[in-house]
């Protein structure tokens, strides 16, 4: 039941609501949750989470593209999203900035693949970090 509602709450954390996984976590591992558990529920959960972001944008795509290009700014975030996609990703395991740049990678349809290579590990990375701290 811990296993069920971390991968939850790491899923929650990775959309675009205010919800944090990385206390849930440390909660999990305070009360004997094995690391390797604890990892694993976590990270399917927020990877998860990423790539159903990336699929929302991936398919707002048309919905928007017309909308964004029709103003200056919009043309111009468009090619900076173009541009830095995959530079941008690396900052998508920060609080606040990331889950939305999940979306954003999906809108400007960067390659999935290495979305999910890249944003992926990242979300594992973090949780690791987590564990070395106690």
């Amino acid at each position: 039941m811990a296993e069920l509602a971390l991968f939850v709450s790491a899923f929650l954390a990775a959309t675009i609501l205010p919800f944090s996984s990385e206390a849930t976590f440390l909660l999990a591992l305070e009360n004997k949750m094995s690391v390797l558990n604890a990892m694993i529920f976590a990270s399917s959960g927020n990877v998860l989470a990423i790539m159903v972001n990336y699929f929302i944008g991936y398919f707002l795509y048309e919905k928007t593209k017309t909308k964004l290009l029709s103003s200056k700014i919009g043309t111009k975030s468009y090619g900076w999203g173009h541009r830095y996609g995959y530079f941008a990703l690396l900052f998508s395991w920060l609080p606040i900035i990331g889950d939305p740049l999940t979306l954003v990678a999906g809108l400007v349809r960067l390659e999935f693949v290495w979305f999910v290579m890249i944003a992926g590990s990242l979300r594992v990375l973090r949780y690791y970090f987590l564990t070395e701290l106690l």
